[in-house]
């Protein structure tokens, strides 16, 4: 017999009750949710408020729009030509019109284009995956993971638009972070020795149809998600038990060198440096 809080258990009805008793430890460290599904639904409801914000101001037009949504050099434009202007103030002495960007200090787009969204069905798609696959994460990761999983993968696809993107063109939306899911959930079930089969038909049909539209579709900010997510799904899910206290500091590193590409490009493009 086992000695219990009140009287004594036989062995196998300890076990069986170990078994149905839900652990409030998930299995990489994070704590149960209650609502698994709550930390998306609040995403998608921030998502939701800012795109019909967009829309009633006036879509691609709407000051709103070309506030959140990233672009990483500024400009100074008229309805034909770009300007040779390196500010605001003489932008505007010019009777032209300036379009701000990371690298003149609008340095939030980096992570308020990731809830930036124009067109219907961008959105429609991106809260639709965020909608399957974020609740899953959740229940497997913790509410604080899977956090940090979408916003460093928006941040890592920021880093990647920032450098590949052209400087001038303006990219906004969730893919970057929903990418990073799709790895996290890739390297979940090879993790656990699951069929990874259709998880890689559905990644994969994703890359087509991101390289197929490439001329309207962002390569780079769904690439940087993808391989932020990866990076720290597997921070979070392959270090030994033992080891799980170093979780943080490495998705903070992951973090820090993202901050640090967008910080370097950032530079490279301030006003009056030349475009490389």
């Amino acid at each position: 017999m086992v000695a219990g809080s009140v009287g004594f258990q036989c062995p196998e009805c300890v076990v069986l009750g170990r078994r149905q008793t839900r652990q409030a430890d998930l299995p990489y460290g994070g704590s149960r949710s209650a609502m698994p599904a709550l930390t998306s639904q609040v995403l998608i409801g921030i998502n939701a408020v800012v795109w019909l914000a967009i829309i009633l101001t006036g879509g691609a037009n709407s000051f709103l729009f070309q506030t959140l949504a990233i672009r990483a050099q500024a400009f100074c434009a008229t309805d034909r030509y770009i300007l040779a202007v390196d500010s605001q103030a003489q932008c505007t002495a010019v009777g032209a019109t300036w379009f701000d960007g990371v690298s003149s200090g609008s340095w939030w787009q980096v992570l308020t284009n990731a809830f930036t969204h124009l067109d219907v069905l961008h959105i429609a798609f991106n809260m639709a995956a965020l909608f399957m696959l974020g609740p899953q994460l959740e229940r497997v990761l913790g509410r604080t993971r899977f956090l940090a999983l979408y916003l460093v993968s928006a941040l890592t696809g920021s880093a990647m638009v920032m450098w590949f993107s052209s400087p001038y063109i303006i990219t906004m939306g969730a893919s970057g972070a929903i990418f990073g899911m799709m790895g996290a959930v890739l390297l979940i079930a090879w993790k656990h020795q699951g069929d990874v089969r259709s998880i890689l038909m559905w990644l994969g049909i994703n890359v087509v149809i991101t390289f197929v539209g490439s001329s309207y579709i962002s390569w780079q900010g769904h690439l940087g998600g993808l391989l932020g997510g990866l990076a720290v799904t597997a921070v979070l899910v392959w270090l030994p038990r033992e080891q799980r206290r170093w979780q943080w500091p490495l998705v903070a590193a992951v973090a820090a060198l993202a901050i640090a590409d967008i910080v370097v490009r950032a530079l490279m493009l301030a006003p009056g440096t030349p475009v490389s």
